[in-house]
């Protein structure tokens, strides 16, 4: 079968060639693949990956053969996918315990960005508590997961803050997802939140904590920075205004269910309820150009490649 596979003499890092076909196991489904989205951990975990290996973590495409001990979905569904590596290729074996079943009429294309993007997105706003009413910090607002963030919270009911550095760039855009407020630091935002949702690290994710309102969560999601989090003298401790407050690592896997999840989100996005921001969408025959925007940040959404 046809694959992006790792290839190490490429300026992106990998080259359209040739790969074994997967067989699945009882318990996996054979997916032809039509789209796959492009994540900053994929070029990381690819560049270790040894000549001729097929990275990629998330996928969408359509049954070809079901899974052998009759768990998951019949052949002809459309599903999203999700494992690790194995994705930037024709045909992937996928568990059915990580894939989710999409409408009929889902845009492949679009469904692909849910199972690391919006899924993240979802299930960090549910680590951070109740939203209703809430003011909910999204850092990195104009990434993939940021996007989701954004309008998951706005669907929760909170009152988003999305913070960006090109925040008078994006700022209607923002709001257009939900946002009731953009702006470019965290410092610059002069009320106190119950949550944050925190994509990016560094110095930016000490700037937000100290945002929080007494028992207030940030939940850290990503690491874009190259820096690490030094807290200034007394930034942790406590007052009556602000007690209670803390930071919690995120995990994707953390034992819920994941076909559920997808499904739902599957759904919204196939219904328009949610954008997926796809800012770079073409053949993975141009899938160096998406390659270098992500690397260089200069990817605002998310990049989804097509397997023609």
């Amino acid at each position: 079968m046809r694959a992006l596979i790792v290839d190490h003499t490429s300026s992106s890092g990998v080259t359209l060639g040739v790969a074994p076909e997967p067989v699945p196991g009882p318990g996996e489904a054979l997916v032809k693949v039509e789209a796959f989205a492009l994540n900053a951990g994929d070029l990381a975990t690819a560049s270790g990956l040894a000549d001729g290996s097929v990275p990629g973590w998330e996928a969408a495409g359509r049954v070809v053969e079901a899974a052998a001990d009759g768990s998951g979905p019949a052949v002809g569904t459309l599903v999203t996918t999700f494992g690790d590596g194995g994705a930037w290729a024709e045909f992937r074996a996928v568990s059915t315990a990580i894939l989710g079943v999409a409408p009929p009429d889902a845009d492949l294309a679009a469904i692909s960005t849910v199972p690391i993007a919006a899924n993240s997105a979802l299930r960090a706003l549910r680590r951070a508590g109740p939203t209703l009413g809430r003011r909910i910090m999204v850092t990195g607002a104009t990434g993939g997961v940021g996007r989701f963030a954004v309008q998951l919270a706005r669907l929760g009911g909170a009152r988003p803050v999305a913070v960006t550095r090109s925040a008078r760039r994006f700022s209607d855009e923002l709001r257009g997802l939900g946002a009731e407020v953009v702006v470019a630091d965290p410092a610059d935002y002069d009320d106190t939140v119950h949550a944050v949702i925190d994509t990016v690290g560094g110095a930016l994710l000490v700037r937000a904590f100290d945002r929080l309102a007494d028992g207030g969560v940030l939940v850290s999601l990503g690491h874009l920075a190259t820096e690490g989090e030094s807290f200034p003298y007394a930034a942790l401790m406590a007052d009556p205004q602000r007690n209670n407050r803390s930071i919690v690592s995120f995990h994707q896997f953390d034992g819920s269910p994941l076909p559920p999840d997808f499904a739902w989100l599957n759904e919204q996005v196939a219904r328009g309820t949610l954008q997926p921001s796809i800012s770079w969408r073409g053949s993975w025959r141009r899938a160096g150009e998406a390659i270098d925007a992500l690397r260089q940040g200069t990817l605002h959404g998310k990049a989804v490649v097509e397997v023609d």
